[in-house]
């Protein structure tokens, strides 16, 4: 098996509970499509490895040898989440990466972005709009 086999194999556990992505759909807030294209952007944030580290990182130090160059899976991922995020465009992106990729919530995305209260889940809704589009699932 290789290493990118490896990669597409591995598991991880999210707490949907803690997602303010499934937060909504739960209430109803989001389609399916809207829904999931938010799911695979996240999936597709975490693979490409862009998530931010939260312990010690025990890859090599960069400069010596190979230990931290990407995977093809990590480098697949990236475009795959560059490609999107570009779809959603400048206006709607800034949302997805708060909401959907760090699990900020939306009062706190509306805040960091300088928008009135409430603003954030029109925004939002419209950002998973133009990416299950870009996703073929609407």
């Amino acid at each position: 098996m290789s290493p990118a086999d490896a990669i597409d194999r591995t598991r991880v556990t999210v707490n949907l509970a803690e997602s303010p992505l499934a937060w909504l759909a739960r209430r109803g807030l989001l389609t399916s499509p809207q829904f999931q294209a938010g799911e695979r952007l996240r999936h597709d944030f975490m693979l490409a490895g862009h998530a931010p580290s939260v312990t010690m990182r025990w890859d090599a130090v960069p400069g010596r040898g190979s230990g931290g160059d990407p995977t093809s899976a990590q480098l697949d991922a990236r475009r795959r989440f560059d490609t999107a995020v570009a779809a959603a465009g400048p206006g709607l992106s800034d949302v997805l990466w708060r909401v959907v990729c760090l699990g900020d919530g939306l009062e706190t995305a509306e805040k960091a972005l300088g928008w009135p209260a409430r603003a954030g889940k029109l925004v939002l809704t419209l950002a998973l709009d133009r990416l299950a589009a870009h996703y073929r699932l609407a």
